[in-house]
C-alpha cells in the first residue's frame, strides 16, 4: 500500500520522517553488513552462509525488507524467519551483537525519528526471531531472560 501524493505516510500512526527515504535505508543496510561482516562473533555465521558473490542479492533484498517496512513500499518478499531456525549455533549472544551493530549504525546513519522507526523495529524482529528459535529448539521460552541490549535500548545504558 502507497500514499497518493502529498499524502504524508504514516507508520502506526507516526508520520514518516521525511528523512527516512531509500538512501538512508541503503546507508544502514550497507554499513550495518560491513560491520556483521568484520565482527568477530557475526562475521563467521554470515560467511558459512552467504558467498562473496551473493552478497549484493543479500544486501539488495535486506534493503527490500527494510523499505517494506519502515516505507511501505512492499518490495519484500519472503519469509526471514525459517533461515534462522536453520542457524543451528544462532544464540543470545549472536541476537545481542546484532542488535549492538544495528543500534551502532542506525545511530550513525539516522535523525533522531528515523532511528527511533529503525530500532523499535530492530528490537521487535530480534525479540520475535529469539523466542522463535527458543521455541523451535525446544527450550522453556518463559524463562528465556531479556537481551543484555535491552537496558541500551532504553536509554538505561551505552551499548
Amino acid at each position: 500500500m502507497t500514499a497518493s501524493p502529498g499524502t504524508p505516510l504514516t507508520l502506526r500512526g507516526n508520520r514518516i520522517p521525511p528523512s527516512l527515504d531509500e538512501a538512508m535505508i541503503h546507508g544502514v543496510v550497507h554499513g550495518f553488513y560491513r560491520r556483521v561482516r568484520a565482527d568477530a562473533d557475526l562475521g563467521p555465521v554470515f560467511e558459512a552462509r552467504i558467498a562473496d558473490d551473493a552478497w549484493p542479492h543479500h544486501l539488495a533484498h535486506m534493503c527490500d525488507f527494510w523499505s517494506s517496512i519502515l516505507l511501505r513500499t512492499e518490495r519484500y518478499e519472503g519469509r526471514p524467519l525459517p533461515a534462522h531456525l536453520r542457524i543451528p549455533e544462532l544464540s543470545d549472544l549472536h541476537f545481542d551483537r546484532w542488535l549492538t551493530l544495528f543500534r551502532i549504525t542506525v545511530l550513525e546513519e539516522c535523525d533522531d525519528e528515523s532511528a527511533e522507526l529503525f530500532l523499535s523495529f530492530a528490537y521487535r524482529i530480534a525479540r520475535s526471531f529469539r523466542m522463535a528459535v527458543a521455541f523451535h529448539r525446544g527450550e522453556d521460552t518463559l524463562s528465556i531472560p531479556p537481551l543484555p541490549i535491552d537496558a541500551a535500548y532504553l536509554g538505561d545504558a551505552e551499548a
